[in-house]
């Protein structure tokens, strides 16, 4: 069976936060912190996983992933905090 994930990276505490959406957490993750992805985690220095969520759907998956990011940025807040109060750098 199928994981997918969604999750949030962040440059810091209450910094630049990227939400992504991927079936290998470990992998993609490693390009993140090694900078291996061009664009917007690269530029803004975006390394730190605060929050994911799995699931056996890629269409709950994408859906979830959208829903994320059209959240206000203090649920986002929230929502980490929630989960992780002091931003940790969580294990994959």
């Amino acid at each position: 069976m199928k994981v997918y994930y969604v999750y949030i990276l962040a440059s810091k505490k209450n910094g630049t936060l990227y939400i992504g959406l991927t079936n290998n957490l470990e992998r993609r993750i490693y390009e993140h912190k090694n900078s291996l992805v061009e664009g917007f985690t690269r530029r803004y220095k975006i390394k730190t996983l605060v929050y994911f969520e799995q699931t056996n759907s890629i269409q709950d998956a994408i859906s979830r992933e959208k829903q994320l990011k059209g959240l206000l940025r203090r649920k986002k807040v929230d929502l980490i905090e929630g989960h992780n109060p002091n931003w940790e750098d969580l294990e994959v």
